[in-house]
């Protein structure tokens, strides 16, 4: 089941990039994250309550919840670099490097949990590399105008994603997984306002237009329902096998991208969302 609850979180997360991609178009990203999160937070809350999980709080160990802090750090850390590169790059550009935090959260699994690194999974970390690279080619568009910035910020929000995953599979191991992300919601959401307030946006908030909301609310629903999958995934099935997984959302997102949002994929790209893929696929047994 947990392979089933793994490929359930790539949907949704596929879903929620392209919803939060137009609803952040005439949005500042750090106040879209900031809102989005409220809606999380409120739907990860009621999932704890429908399941009865609010009952284990008293059992949490002081070295559960500190992983739980640190891995709704490095969810927030990664949350506000992602929906800015979102923002002044293509979805079918910045997808492909956030997926890319697979390789390191397969070595990280390796060191830090004690999962095995076999030979396949090494060909499928080469290929998924390979795959990002050639994903990543040059845009040609003249849509895009602040230069590369959105490379640097897609990078740092693999980064922070895979420590989110690895933070986050320790945290759960000893509390329903649920509860796990309910609490680590409320680290996020702390850190998205604190930003909107430190950068001084928080009037930005009046001018978001009706559209602009409602997407970034879908995309708030969508993200609360692959969380909640994901983490079910984790707690149950391994990080180096979940994470993948999980990062074939980029099939739904550069779906979304091309027909929806009219985004165009090279012959180059395409080639390297197969290898990406294969990569993916040849990982679960």
């Amino acid at each position: 089941m947990w392979i089933a609850f793994a490929f359930g979180s790539a949907l949704f997360a596929g879903v929620t990039a392209v919803l939060a991609k137009i609803g952040i178009k005439n949005t500042d990203s750090t106040v879209a994250t900031a809102i989005r999160t409220i809606i999380v937070l409120i739907f990860s809350w009621i999932m704890v309550v429908i399941t009865g999980a609010y009952q284990d709080i008293d059992s949490i160990s002081g070295k559960t919840l500190l992983f739980l802090v640190l891995s709704g750090l490095a969810t927030g850390g990664s949350w506000l670099c992602y929906f800015k590169a979102l923002q002044i790059g293509d979805v079918n550009k910045v997808a492909p490097i956030d997926k890319s935090s697979t390789i390191l959260t397969m070595l990280l699994a390796f060191l830090v949990l004690g999962e095995n690194l076999s030979a396949v999974k090494v060909i499928c970390m080469l290929l998924i590399g390979i795959g990002t690279y050639l994903m990543i080619t040059k845009k040609q568009s003249d849509n895009e105008t602040k230069g590369r910035g959105w490379l640097w910020y897609a990078v740092l929000s693999a980064v922070f994603a895979s420590l989110t995953s690895i933070l986050g599979k320790i945290g759960i191991n000893e509390i329903n997984s649920n509860l796990g992300t309910a609490i680590r919601t409320i680290i996020v959401l702390i850190m998205a306002w604190l930003m909107v307030f430190v950068t001084g946006k928080q009037s930005e908030i009046k001018d978001i237009g009706k559209r602009n909301m409602l997407f970034i609310c879908l995309s708030g629903l969508t993200t609360g329902l692959s969380w909640l999958c994901y983490y079910k995934a984790l707690q149950d099935g391994q990080a180096s096998v979940v994470v993948p997984i999980d990062k074939l959302s980029i099939l739904v997102t550069i779906a979304f991208s091309c027909f929806v949002l009219k985004e165009k994929l090279t012959k180059k790209s395409m080639i390297g969302l197969i290898l990406m893929t294969t990569g993916t696929l040849l990982l679960i047994k």
